[in-house]
């Protein structure tokens, strides 16, 4: 079978829209480091990449299961469970997972300002078996999972911060201490009126509905989420549809109609309108532009 870059049952990913990482490289919080992509690859069986300029960002790779091989400027190492690897911006390199028991990874991609969480300990295999694994990757479920919710300052700020700390416990393995698991249970009506809005994706749900299901009014939940996310509650929703379009995109092979019909969009053109107001560009571009990368 031919090698793919993606495409894998269970895939998970978010690739950040030019206009965003042009606020993170200004923003006081987020220059330092902010993530472009990230994702996760289950049993990502026949995975290859291969940049031969390598990449604009640092790439990161967190081997969860089996093992795979990536080879930075001509040197070959083996990544297997509980390690990970930086690759450095701007070097040749590939990777590769193992043909009879191909890795699961999580994977991100970052850039910013500054080097010195990362650079000691980039272009080696990192060791992370006896330092808290699970509570890392609670920690990039954090930055994930924020990242979902939408692209607002708060989540963006946010999400470097959670960056620079899961940078940290790779570097600082010994200082790291367990992460807190954060209480599931919805206490506020602004996550709690997203998840509605993320189970609604499919359906085509009316600001009404929301604040209904939040147990408020529509003009005092509208004020309140713009208040606290800086987006109306149904621009919100929109970037959310937009960001579940991007996944089927990227990583499924249906049409561009389907998609928009799949999202509430029974308006093909709607759908494409909405789409380049929030990625700057349009459907069919962002496929021929992404189809192909990690």
């Amino acid at each position: 079978m031919d090698q793919i870059a993606d495409g894998f049952k269970g895939e998970r990913a978010i690739v950040v829209p030019y206009s965003v990482r042009h606020f993170q490289s200004e923003n006081e919080l987020t220059k330092n480091a902010f993530i472009t992509h990230i994702g996760y690859y289950p049993n990502a069986k026949y995975h290859f990449r291969k940049r031969s300029k390598g990449a604009l960002e640092n790439i990161l790779i967190y081997c969860e299961s089996g093992k795979g091989f990536i080879t930075l400027e001509n040197e070959q190492f083996s990544l297997t469970k509980d390690q990970a690897f930086i690759i450095p911006a701007h070097k040749a390199h590939s990777y590769e997972a193992e043909i009879s028991k191909p890795w699961s990874i999580y994977w991100l991609h970052f850039k910013g300002t500054s080097n010195s969480l990362h650079s000691a300990v980039s272009g080696k295999i990192l060791n992370l078996n006896d330092s808290r694994s699970a509570d890392r990757l609670n920690l990039f479920e954090e930055i994930y999972q924020n990242l979902e919710m939408g692209f607002n300052p708060d989540n963006l700020e946010y999400s470097s911060i959670c960056l620079q700390h899961f940078l940290a416990s790779i570097k600082y393995t010994d200082q790291f201490l367990k992460i807190k698991t954060a209480d599931t249970e919805v206490l506020d009506i602004i996550p709690m009126s997203i998840i509605y809005m993320k189970n609604n994706l499919t359906n085509k749900i009316t600001l009404h509905d929301i604040a209904q299901y939040v147990g408020y009014s529509s003009s005092y939940f509208g004020a309140l989420f713009l208040e606290k996310t800086s987006f109306t509650p149904m621009d919100y929703y929109n970037q959310l549809k937009v960001q579940k379009s991007c996944s089927l995109l990227q990583f499924s092979n249906m049409k561009i109609k389907e998609i928009a019909y799949q999202l509430g969009y029974y308006d093909p053109f709607h759908f494409s309108k909405s789409f380049r107001l929030v990625m700057e560009i349009s459907p069919r571009e962002y496929r021929l532009r992404y189809k192909s990368q990690v």
